[in-house]
């Protein structure tokens, strides 16, 4: 937005924030079509324990905290959960107007989980003070009892974690929380920016200190600089600078304000428990865990503000068509989850449907790679009219690190999550169904193991089109040069893999199921396409979990920069994929 925007619209804010005895001051300035619901003129429930004015970041890290393990090269096998796969990057949660915000925040995070595993923190506000614990690893290892007591308030954000733009390590858990002139604010934020460097350079230049790697510290130090008041256009003020993916919940004393970037790359949406207490999450399994009824998404350039005054909802961003990752509804959501408007498990069910329709093949049993292949391989059983059975069990008791016998054993990464079901696949003709291929590391593995328990064909069906391109707006992908569908054709990767047949979900029969739909969705990985053009490429290392995609160390996850103007571009077009279609 132009500066005389942004001072257009200061005064009216600044009256509205200074009228406290008024109800819900809503702005409808939503550039969405008309038939898109306004948000709801309620006054909500006061923050508890606002009688002081004092206006302090609290940090408070008394409890011991596990500081990050270094990796160790020697005889421990190192394992990280799903290195093969691509990784969302974070998850966030936003809650305003509930007595036991911190606990509600902490059941949230878990049901986030599957976003994060690296770190997790809560930031609470209590007396116009602003408390954070933070810490590495899961929900239930940084937070217990002692610790969420320390968070009282009815005022809550909380992040879980998986890094790109920042290293994993304390500093760089999430929430930050910063003090600046006007007060204190904290952020949780779920995505990342392509322009972080060049931002991060220019303030360096101009005497800020960084405190950490990742990419959101940009974002405090943008609205600490701003000259917009009030608090709300210097959000605005600092967004209009970013480039990239980004769904942020702020808070500050007394506010809680969620921002989703103009493209809505990753999803926000806003719910509202039976109390009035308003809840914004990247996923609606976690509004379900804590009984909030979802209300809607958070639309693509807007920003929500949720004080004492109600809800304001402003579109102050342009925000051309949205561009929304594909690969929440491939892969990173969970089944339970509604992500923008359409339910996860209906899409991988359909996505089953298609394989068993375009690509058949006769075989005795369909099995799935745990978990992120099930929901494929039941639409794809239903269609074929083939039984589904449970032919792979998935550990879920798998830690980073096991000791490994002297006496090596073949492909132990997979064998430590994955276990065969010999009565499943013993002599049988098997269609085995997974959400995508990255590397082909893993899959090579898996097909091995199926055949060494006695299946007599293994068919791999991928729930996907083939991954060409990396990704740069918040997913863990390698470089394009560790692409296996980027370097060799569909019958190359069966052949690597060792099936007996192997086929993609065709990029057009995705885009036709999507409908009218499919132009708001982001495919670039699948097709070198990119909404956003990175300015600075985040490559990883070649080499990176190479050993079978499931090993390597915390310090090779974050990768190296370069400068660049434009991405890579892929060596294999989508139409050239098309045209080797299905193997057999």
């Amino acid at each position: 937005m132009a500066a005389t925007s942004l001072s257009n619209l200061s005064s009216s804010l600044s009256s509205t924030a200074a009228a406290t005895t008024t109800t819900t001051t809503t702005t409808t300035a939503l550039s969405k079509p008309s038939s898109l619901p306004l948000f709801h003129n309620k006054t909500l429930p006061k923050p508890t324990a606002t009688t002081t004015t004092r206006a302090a970041t609290s940090h408070n890290h008394n409890s011991p905290i596990p500081k990050p393990q270094q990796h160790q090269h020697s005889s421990p096998f190192s394992f990280s959960d799903d290195d093969e796969k691509p990784r969302e990057e974070c998850g966030v949660v936003g809650i305003y107007g509930d007595p036991e915000a911190s606990r509600l925040c902490y059941l949230a995070l878990h049901a986030l989980q599957h976003r994060g595993q690296e770190g997790a923190g809560i930031v609470t506000v209590n007396n116009n003070v602003l408390q954070s614990i933070t810490g590495v690893g899961l929900v239930s290892d940084v937070f217990n009892e002692s610790k969420l007591d320390q968070l009282s308030g009815s005022l809550a954000i909380g992040h879980v974690r998986y890094s790109t733009a920042g290293q994993s390590m304390l500093k760089n858990v999430q929430p930050f929380v910063a003090g600046y002139r006007f007060g204190s604010v904290g952020v949780a934020h779920n995505g990342n920016l392509v322009n972080y460097r060049t931002l991060r350079a220019k303030m360096e230049d101009n005497g800020s200190i960084f405190n950490t790697t990742s990419d959101t510290e940009v974002v405090l130090h943008l609205i600490a600089t701003s000259k917009h008041r009030p608090f709300i256009l210097r959000i605005v003020d600092a967004c209009e600078k970013l480039e990239g993916a980004y769904s942020m919940v702020f808070v500050t004393e007394d506010k809680l304000v969620a921002v989703r970037d103009p493209f809505g790359f990753r999803p926000l949406v806003m719910g509202r428990r039976s109390n009035g207490s308003v809840v914004f999450a990247s996923e609606t399994c976690a509004l379900d865990l804590i009984e909030a009824t979802y209300e809607r998404e958070v639309y693509p350039g807007e920003v929500i503000v949720v004080d004492n005054n109600g809800i304001q909802s402003l579109c102050l961003m342009s925000h051309p068509q949205p561009k929304q990752c594909i690969f929440e509804h491939i892969y990173f959501a969970l089944p339970n989850s509604v992500v923008f408007g359409r339910s996860v498990y209906e899409s991988r069910r359909q996505f089953g449907e298609i394989l068993a329709t375009e690509s058949p093949v006769d075989c005795d049993v369909v099995i799935a790679v745990p978990d992120s292949g099930v929901v494929a391989a039941l639409g794809y059983a239903a269609k074929a009219g083939v039984p589904f059975q449970q032919g792979l069990i998935r550990s879920h008791y798998v830690g980073r690190t096991f000791i490994e016998p002297s006496q090596k054993i073949r492909d132990f990464g997979v064998k430590l999550k994955l276990s065969p079901v010999r009565a499943v696949l013993e002599g049988k003709r098997v269609v085995v169904v997974d959400d995508s291929i990255v590397r082909g590391t893993t899959s090579s593995k898996i097909v091995r193991l199926l055949k060494e328990a006695g299946a007599k064909e293994v068919h791999m069906r991928i729930a996907s089109p083939p991954i060409i391109g990396s990704c740069y707006y918040g997913v863990d992908t390698p470089s394009s040069e560790e692409l296996i569908s980027n370097r060799m054709s569909v019958e190359e990767i069966r052949d690597f893999i060792g099936s007996d047949s192997l086929a993609f979900l065709p990029f057009d029969s995705l885009r036709n199921l999507l409908g009218n739909e499919s132009p708001n969705f982001c495919y670039a990985c699948f097709s070198g396409k990119y909404p956003v053009e990175p300015r600075e490429l985040k490559v990883k290392r070649v080499g990176d979990f190479v050993d079978d995609g499931l090993n390597g160390s915390l310090e090779t996850i974050d990768g190296g920069w370069v400068q660049a103007t434009t991405p890579p571009q892929p060596t294999r077009t989508p139409k050239e994929v098309k045209a080797a279609g299905t193997v057999f």
